[in-house]
């Protein structure tokens, strides 16, 4: 499809053939067959029965295709979502309970609302501004605490009353001697199922079999399993409509989690959006995409669905399964409705500790072990932001993670803004054509008179504190190179702080008796400058549009006495300069 495609308007429906209708059915099938175990299982994360994982694997994915962005992402109910829930509501109710199971509904509500809020204010946009790491180290302590908390029902332990990483696995070491076999075989066979499916038959529905092996093992056992754990027997086969409500006295609570989901899944969708935008050389808008989530969970929670977001192992699946349109997530929620009402009997005798063990891989794939080493290898500061997150998440709680790890990144992010670089330059002799480069990283030798230094950075009020420090420390260390072209190589955007500090620049220089010769390649740029008035300032004279220009004329203001003696002639303009020479034969 046209990258210039307007998929706000549905003009994605004027693209659906007979072939591609196929594809996409078939591409609902398989993503039907892999949701379906999917769903079992992250409602188990949420603390919630199964059915409400099937539900919002129904509901959340036709929504979120028809308003949001991608052409190919499917939504509904994810690990990193399921696991904040439970983390938002365990500590003051009971998971399962009716009241935790209506306040799950009532968060999908919330999350809704404030994700429609943050479309309409375009937030999207500023998502991009949150660095990856975030997610990063968020995944990573979300693993964690679903794998400790699905390893008491692989063991076959009651339900845990701990809370947090602690908690829980000061639960599980203390009933450790309960175990059972059953459950522990069960777990592992179902553990060991998924694994070698995924190794050697990814294609394959590997989650949906796994769970019928670990199934049938349990029926197998005959009396000895008796005492097993089953996920019972779901009420109804589709949902229906139906009201949220929860106690009011919990609602400032839930707002707190709900702002913190609503960021959570903005993240998720935005980020797998992009992914699959690249993929399939599609347009893709943040706020639109935000707004078809923020509908999703709206409208889900009238069909008893918790909060959801693009899933980027589905979408991955539905994508390689040659899902050209966002009917393949339409077709999917369709095949999950009719597989769930063929299958309906069999869910109920599915073990807890076959669930579990699916849940457990499901943790272990969270865990993106080369994305830490590649942020340890290269940047400190996003290590740094990754790790506090983590920590946090792991400690304190997940929804708090979110808040600290976006601060964090945030305040990352300014720190950089407000101190833009400013390197020196020099031409490098080598090179046939003239290439300023970085005249300390190469070791190039400086023009004794003419200072050569790019901003990489914003020119702005924030800014303007930190690159007054270089300019002082350059007078310093450099008193006689009074005459300084300063190129505004990565300057988006001056603001009038930004000018009011290159004209006390300006006044500074020409008091040593030198000069300021501005290069503003980027013509918004030079209009800008012109429009706080710099040019007033400095002359027109003093401002080019290439770095030869202003060279020349930073040359031109050297004195001939000061040329004279010099022998380091770095610039071509330099051989038409007086030099010693020229002086001696003139004598």
């Amino acid at each position: 499809m046209k990258r210039d495609l307007n998929l706000a308007e549905f003009e994605w429906v004027a693209h659906v053939t007979r072939s591609s209708l196929k594809a996409d059915a078939f591409a609902g099938l398989t993503g039907a067959a892999i949701v379906l175990p999917q769903a079992v299982a992250f409602a188990a994360i949420a603390g919630l029965p199964p059915e409400h994982g099937l539900y919002t694997a129904m509901i959340t994915p036709i929504i979120a295709a028809l308003f949001g962005s991608s052409l190919v992402m499917v939504s509904g109910p994810t690990t990193a979502i399921s696991a904040v829930v439970f983390s938002s509501l365990a500590g003051n109710m009971t998971p399962g309970s009716p009241e935790f199971i209506q306040s799950a509904i009532l968060l999908a509500l919330m999350v809704g609302v404030l994700q429609i809020l943050f479309a309409l204010v375009r937030v999207g946009r500023l998502a991009g501004f949150v660095s990856h790491s975030v997610m990063t180290g968020f995944t990573a302590s979300a693993a964690l605490l679903i794998a400790v908390s699905q390893l008491g029902p692989a063991l076959g332990l009651p339900p845990s009353d701990g809370h947090g990483f602690i908690g829980r696995l000061g639960s599980l070491l203390e009933h450790l001697a309960d175990l059972s076999i059953p459950a522990l075989f069960c777990a592992a066979l179902t553990l060991a199922t998924v694994i070698l499916f995924r190794l050697f038959l990814p294609r394959w529905p590997g989650f949906l079999i796994a769970l019928v092996v670990g199934t049938l093992s349990v029926q197998m056992m005959g009396e000895s399993a008796a005492n097993l754990r089953f996920v019972g027997a779901l009420p109804e086969a589709y949902p229906s409509f139906q009201l949220p409500w929860a106690n009011t006295g919990h609602l400032a609570d839930l707002m707190e989690s709900a702002f913190a989901i609503s960021l959570i899944g903005l993240l998720e969708a935005i980020a797998i959006g992009r992914s699959l935008s690249h993929r399939t050389r599609s347009e893709f808008s943040a706020n639109t995409e935000v707004m078809g989530q923020g509908l999703s969970n709206a409208v889900g929670s009238l069909f008893q669905c918790y909060p959801a977001s693009g899933s980027f192992t589905r979408s991955s699946v539905n994508l390689e399964a040659g899902a050209s349109s966002p009917l393949a997530a339409i077709f999917a929620a369709v095949f999950l409705v009719l597989m769930v009402v063929i299958f309906r009997p069999l869910v109920e005798i599915v073990p807890i500790a076959a669930v579990a063990g699916l849940i457990l891989y499901v943790a272990y794939r969270l865990l993106d072990f080369a994305e830490f080493h590649h942020l340890i290898r290269t940047s400190p500061r996003e290590t740094g932001i990754a790790a506090l997150t983590f920590l946090t998440g792991l400690f304190v709680s997940l929804e708090f993670a979110i808040y600290v790890g976006t601060v964090a990144s945030l305040a990352v992010f300014l720190s950089k803004s407000a101190n833009p670089i400013l390197a020196i330059g020099a031409p490098d002799p080598s090179m046939e054509q003239r290439k300023i480069k970085n005249a300390e990283m190469f070791g190039l030798k400086e023009c004794p008179s003419v200072l050569i230094a790019r901003l990489d950075g914003p020119l702005f009020f924030g800014s303007v504190d930190a690159i007054n420090a270089q300019f002082r420390r350059l007078s310093r260390s450099r008193p006689d190179q009074n005459n300084l072209v300063l190129i505004l190589h990565g300057v988006g955007d001056v603001d009038l702080a930004g000018v009011e500090l290159l004209e006390q620049e300006i006044e500074r220089r020409r008091g040593a008796g030198g000069d300021i010769f501005v290069v503003a390649h980027y013509p918004p740029l030079a209009k800008r400058l012109k429009d706080l008035g710099l040019i007033d300032i400095i002359g027109a004279d003093r401002v080019f549009e290439n770095k030869g220009a202003a060279i020349a004329a930073a040359i031109s203001k050297v004195r001939s006495k000061t040329c004279t003696g010099c022998i380091a002639r770095v610039f071509t303009e330099c051989a038409m300069r007086p030099s010693a020479d020229e002086t001696i034969v003139d004598a």
